[in-house]
């Protein structure tokens, strides 16, 4: 990043042009450590010019701002002594009598606190007020205070925006090879607010406009846009220094006039002087820079044209010099010792005042120019107040011309200092100073018409929803938030997010969420439609989303259906237009172990090292943010790679510490959105990015999300929300297969079945509810109502948790409920006398101490956040509000103690209301039409393997079949067949893409069901469904219920070498050509097409149980039609304590002796640093797979059993590692094959059957089932009386000895009559 510096060589304080880390190519230094040392050097300010952007420009100016409070403070408090002087008040007088009253008004605090609670009076409740001073006069106080003034103003840092731009060398509309390129580089500064404005149009346009490899402007719009902008000729990309390197001095000079001539005194000549001292740097530059800089002091004395000498900055401080050269490698993708990389002066740092002075000091007049830029320079603000996009009101409701007529300006003014009651709540002064932060009268018409369509909409909505006439609690609340909204300035906010969300439901048929966050609160969102839950009924306030004592954007996040959310984003960017929506940027920075990782690769440390130093880093450090100095103090390794012998490895870590956090690259906010009412480039700089849905263009904000509000753009939250997809699917799925239209949104919120879901904790694959300790919960609470389903989604969380048991105590009279004070009943009986959430401590604060709503809002976020000086504020309006209606103040004190307690974990009642909501849908839907449901959430999991295999599991516990692909059945995604078994979808499997699906089912859809692979290939278009696509069905078991062939046949060879497959494909385009030819013939007809079938291969040797079902999973990504472990599967299940899935929460398992067992399934081999082999294997089981490393004498003992196919039982502890005993371990303890230890390890099971099931037809069924597999496990029955559970008899089955296989526990887990045990 550039970073240009002037220095005065007297003792002045100085100006700098510079740029900062932002400078995706080549900058290392960051805004904060820059103004730093500016400030520490005495500097008065500098700018900020990096290469093509302004992306920094908004963190510099909020910077400063934080380093300018104190002086500002001081400026604003000696304007407004100043003020009060020149009013012949005297200032000094009245401070000392605000003194004296905030002195006695502690102390009245003192007393009363001391009184109501019964304690002494303390000594500093007895206030003596003191002797009034003799203060100077007030002619006096004037002088001294404007002296301060100026004092304080020369104490500010004045920050300077600027850009270092490109040029086109010719206009940048050519786009044509390597002239239009790049351009040439110029320096540009906005000199006050107007060039700050008309510098973002340059730039944005740059990127909008004239992007051809870089963001290029040109001369006809530094032409349009000159107005307030200084300009300097920049560095020796510069046009002027590289026409003077290149002999061109006469087109040096046209330049040179041409800037001055449209620029005037503000156009400046730039000299550098960067003398590499190192010799691996740059040496080529200086000489260039000495002859340039020769030409410039001659043609500076010949146009009457200022000299500035600047440095180039790219990183802060000397030191940074080699940790530089490593970014510009990783940027540029060279090593270290490439002999042909792009190499810097390494004279690029932020030089002090002292060492400019040194290098320019044959130059004074240059070094003095700088002060002159800064002091042209105005202190501005870049910051706005909120712009409201301009929503389309219709005519026949009223314009702004109309009411202009039929509304005075005394109108509006009595309007918007009333409250909603007509009640006068500012005074004339107050009142004045809100419509001028509204904008003034010019906008306060627009904010009227705008808030009395907001008001028709929502009482529209209200009896829509709640019957006409409105109840006065309805109309009394619908009023109070539409006066909040229209006074603050907010009526067009919601009119416009009701408009795509309308849009979105009725016009794109996109599904939209509820509502989350402390929106939902809002009725008069729930009566337009925003949000889809009732804020009255169920407690939700609206001061919870906008106080109405504090003003702070509405912010309202929107979550759509994944599908559906990039096409209402394109219908807003459509209705307010394209330059008026934008995209936010994010910035990514470099990561501590990627540091690592990319300075090893430029200094090409060995991979097997970096990986080493990489994976040494923990995951986290308790009570320490997790950088690289940090993880050094932690990790004793980390200590001695840093102090190592080799500097290869002591480099990378120096260096790695250095660019670490450095920003790497630049992305697009995945929900945040700007709607403006102006076209954006009228307030911030915009770049461009690509669309990933389209591969269009789209503006992209240089500013990133958590400053864009702060310049008066709104941004507004477009969510993708999986799970709305996964219920508009399974309504789908409920439509086609049996014919019913289901809203999701009117559904029974008393449902038993749902609630029964709930209560036995089968919530796999619902939202919200379905981890295992969630589950356990749910089984103990059992819960009734979908209060209890809100309060849990509120307490399942860190902290909260504890309560949970007490909460299931005493909604099942365990524990009694009881209440502090016996009012606290009203808001507090849902939770059954638990505090849960946020707002019922705002409640409780208005019933017990009458807060006001705004007050109730701050209290709520003052404990939340732990704000003490603002509790210590609100506790005695508390205990004395209580104490007047007539409560106790110690239980008062008790209360407020428990709420500082615990308000920090509440939860935002509205956003658990919300997805409360949205996970009972999953629920009702799941317990109402399991197959349909659990088939949408299924083709939403497709990426994730392990999630499919859970959730396969689940539908087996449901006594769902989840059935492989069938051309005859599948669909694009899973679906329910008429059996109501989910069968896979076709494009879940691997090479088959959406066209050839298409074409199968469309076909299928048409002329009805294939009757075989000769008719298959006969009918389906084989363009679209081609050779590859045929072999991964084939593979995937997609044609297995064609009776013809198995899947072996398709892929065998010929005597001609060729593959049936092949062969099938041939026939089958013939066939279809033939078709067509026939139709198209004069005498023929549809049906004369008679050409044999090929003959199928016979013979074919068959696959192996376990090559076919890899096939399979190489296709479909999981075991489908069966599992190689299914042999082992009694053992897995019944004998090993722990899946490959628990693996990964090793706390768990801390000290526990381990057994597992699995498939290997792919191994990897590698020798070690220092010479020695290991291992990587990854094993399977039904849970999952996961990777165990083998490293030294434990690969040399296990390895024989590690590859690829092996079944293997293995035992294993889990224990802290040798060297690093706060980080566990699976240490391998034995390990042996799972066919040789399966008879050992079941070796008994016993058969437990009811006497009335009991008939000769079981007993031969069993009998045959036992016999067939002879080995050594013992078999045992145990018959049961159906009618006194304490009868039973034990038989053991001497003569048979048994081998446990699939076939058996398959039989038994099909009768649920019978049951078994194993050992």
């Amino acid at each position: 990043m550039e970073v240009k510096m002037n220095k005065e060589i007297r003792n002045y304080q100085e100006s700098m042009f510079m740029g900062l880390n932002l400078s995706i190519l080549d900058g290392q230094a960051s805004v904060s450590r820059l103004v730093d040392k500016a400030m520490k050097d005495g500097m008065r300010g500098m700018a900020i010019t990096d290469h093509g952007n302004m992306m920094a420009i908004k963190e510099f100016f909020n910077y400063t701002t934080k380093k300018n409070s104190g002086t500002n403070a001081d400026i604003k408090m000696w304007k407004k002594r100043i003020a009060l002087l020149e009013n012949g008040e005297d200032a000094a007088l009245k401070e000392w009598v605000d003194g004296q009253k905030k002195k006695q008004k502690e102390a009245d605090e003192l007393r009363r606190r001391a009184e109501a609670n019964d304690e002494p009076i303390p000594a500093e409740a007895n206030f003596v007020p003191e002797a009034q001073p003799e203060f100077p006069p007030i002619a006096d106080q004037l002088a001294t205070a404007r002296v301060e003034l100026v004092a304080a103003r020369k104490r500010l840092f004045k920050p300077i925006f600027g850009c270092e731009m490109y040029v086109a060398r010719r206009t940048m509309d050519l786009k044509e090879g390597k002239p239009d390129q790049s351009g040439y580089h110029l320096i540009v500064l906005a000199k006050n607010e107007t060039g700050y404005h008309n510098l973002i149009k340059l730039v944005s346009h740059a990127w909008t406009r004239g992007y051809y490899m870089r963001p290029r402007t040109d001369r006809s719009e530094l032409e349009r846009y000159h107005e307030g902008l200084i300009v300097c000729s920049a560095c020796l990309g510069g046009e002027v220094p590289k026409r003077i390197t290149a002999g061109q001095f006469d087109e040096a000079e046209e330049a040179i006039q041409w800037y001055k001539n449209l620029f005037g005194d503000d156009y400046y000549l730039e000299m550098q002087r960067h003398k590499a001292t190192v010799p691996r740097a740059n040496h080529e530059c200086y000489p260039l820079q000495v002859n340039v800089n020769k030409y410039l002091q001659e043609y500076a004395r010949k146009y009457n044209i200022k000299l500035i000498c600047t440095n180039d900055v790219h990183f802060v401080d000397e030191e940074n010099a080699e940790a530089h050269d490593r970014l510009i490698c990783l940027s540029t993708g060279k090593d270290l010792d490439d002999p042909s990389r792009m190499l810097y002066t390494k004279q690029e740092w932020m030089k002090t005042r002292e060492e400019m002075n040194e290098l320019f000091a044959d130059v004074p007049e240059a070094l003095s120019n700088t002060l002159e830029i800064l002091d042209k320079v105005e202190y501005y603000s870049i910051d706005h107040a909120p712009i409201m996009p301009t929503f389309a009101i219709p005519e026949d409701f009223g314009t702004e011309e109309g009411y202009r007529a039929k509304y005075t300006e005394k109108d509006l003014f009595d309007e918007f200092t009333q409250d909603e009651n007509g009640n006068v709540v500012l005074s004339e002064e107050e009142g004045q100073a809100k419509i001028k932060r509204l904008g003034g009268y010019e906008k306060l018409y627009r904010i009227k018409l705008e808030g009395d369509y907001l008001a028709k909409l929502a009482f529209d909505g209200a009896k829509r929803i709640y019957g006409d006439p409105l109840s006065e609690e309805v109309k009394e609340r619908l009023n109070f938030e539409l006066y909040i909204m229209k006074t603050m300035g907010f009526p067009g906010y919601f009119l416009i997010v009701q408009d795509f969300i309308n849009a979105a439901r009725s016009e794109l048929g996109v599904s939209v969420g509820p509502g989350r966050g402390s929106a939902a609160g809002s009725a008069v969102a729930y009566c337009l439609g925003i949000t889809k839950i009732d804020p009255i009924q169920y407690d939700l306030l609206f001061e919870r989303f906008l106080n109405p004592d504090r003003i702070s954007l509405p912010d309202i996040d929107v979550d759509f259906d994944d599908d559906g959310r990039g096409e209402v984003l394109r219908w807003v960017t459509n209705k307010y237009g394209q330059e008026k929506v934008a995209h936010i940027i994010t910035y990514g920075t470099m990561a501590t172990k990627l540091a690592i990782k990319d300075v090893a690769r430029v200094q090409k440390l060995p991979l097997s090292e970096s990986d080493r130093l990489a994976k040494l880093v923990p995951d986290k450090i308790p009570d320490k943010k997790l950088n690289l100095r940090n993880a050094i103090e932690y990790v004793p390794e980390l200590q001695a790679a840093e102090a190592s012998s080799d500097p290869l490895v002591r480099d990378t870590l120096k260096y790695a510490k250095m660019l670490e956090g450095n920003v790497r690259g630049t992305g697009v906010h995945a929900c945040g959105t700007i709607i403006c009412r102006d076209d954006i480039t009228d307030w911030v700089p915009v770049s461009t990015a690509d669309d990933k849905e389209t591969g269009e263009k789209m503006l992209v904000t240089q500013y990133e999300g958590s400053v864009i509000e702060d310049t008066g753009l709104i941004k507004m939250d477009f969510l993708g929300l999986k799970t709305l997809s996964i219920i508009k699917e399974a309504v789908e799925n409920i439509r086609l297969s049996r014919s019913l239209e289901i809203d999701v949104d009117q559904i029974d919120i008393t449902d038993p079945a749902t609630y029964k879901l709930y209560s036995d904790g089968r919530t796999i694959g619902t939202f919200q509810f379905e981890s295992a300790g969630m589950q356990k919960y749910l089984r103990e609470l059992q819960p009734s109502t979908f209060e209890d389903l809100i309060a849990m989604n509120a307490l399942y969380r860190p902290g909260p948790m504890d309560y949970i048991p007490d909460f299931i105590d005493r909604k099942h009279g365990r524990k009694p409920i009881e209440y502090d004070i016996p009012v606290m009943e009203k808001y507090l009986k849902d939770t059954y006398g638990i505090t849960v959430y946020q707002e019922q401590v705002m409640l409780l604060s208005r019933l017990l101490a009458d807060f006001t709503r705004g007050e109730s809002d701050a209290l709520r976020k003052a404990m939340g956040k732990k704000l003490r000086d603002k509790l210590d504020h609100m506790k005695p309006k508390f205990i004395e509000g209580g104490r007047k209606n007539g409560h106790d103040p110690k239980v008062l004190e008790k209360i407020w103690t428990d709420w500082e307690k615990f308000a920090s974990y509440a939860f935002n009642k509205s956003h658990a209301t919300c997805y409360s909501w949205v996970a009972y849908q999953t629920a009702y839907l799941k317990a109402n039409y399991p197959s349909e449901y659990m088939a949408a959430v299924m083709s939403r999991s497709l990426s994730n393997i392990t999630d499919i295999t859970k959730l396969m599991d689940e539908c087996k516990a449901m006594g769902i079949q989840t059935l492989g692909p069938d051309v005859n059945e599948s669909n694009l995604k899973f679906t329910v067949n008429h059996d109501g078994n989910i069968r896979f979808g076709l494009g879940a499997v691997k090479g088959v893409g959406e066209a050839a699906v298409q074409s199968i089912v469309e076909e299928r859809n048409t002329n009805g069901p294939f009757k075989g692979i000769f008719d298959f290939v006969q009918r389906v278009n084989l363009n679209a469904c081609n050779k590859k696509n045929m072999e991964c069905l084939a593979l995937a078991g997609g044609f297995d219920s064609f009776p013809e062939l198995k899947r072996e046949q398709y892929f065998a060879v010929n005597s001609k070498g060729e593959v049936f497959l092949e062969t099938l494909m041939r026939y089958g385009n013939r066939y279809q050509e033939d078709k067509r030819a026939a139709i198209n013939s004069l005498f023929g007809g549809a049906n004369v097409v008679d050409i044999a079938t090929p003959e199928i291969p016979q013979g074919v040797e068959r696959w192996g149980d376990l090559e076919r079902l890899n096939k399979e999973r190489d296709l479909v990504g999981i075991y489908l039609s069966a599992h190689p472990l299914d042999e082992f599967a009694i053992v897995l299940d019944h004998v090993c304590n722990t899946r490959m899935a628990d693996l990964e929460d090793k706390a768990a398992l801390a000290g526990r002796e381990i057994t597992m067992g699995g498939i290997v399934t792919s191994v990897r081999r590698g020798v070690s640093k220092n010479g020695n082999p290991y291992g990587i294997a990854k094993i399977e089981d039904y849970s999952g797979s996961t990777e165990i490393p083998f490293w030294g004498n434990d690969w040399v003992t296990y390895q024989g059993y590690l590859n690829e196919g092996t079944f293997l039982y293995i035992k294993a502890r889990c224990q802290a590692k040798q060297w690093r005993q706060d980080e566990l371990e699976v240490k391998i303890t034995s390990m042996e094959l799972l066919p040789d230890v399966k008879e050992e390890l079941v070796q008994k099971i016993t058969i437990i059957i009811p006497l009335s099931v009991l008939n000769s037809g079981l007993v031969t069924e069993l009998a045959t089932l036992t016999k067939e597999h002879p080995g050594n496990t013992e078999l045992y029955f145990k018959v049961t009386d159906d009618t006194d559970s304490r009868m039973s008899v034990d038989l053991i089955s001497r003569p048979v000895k048994l081998s446990v296989g699939r076939d058996l526990i398959t039989y038994l887990k099909e009768r649920p009559e019978l049951g078994f045990r194993i050992n």
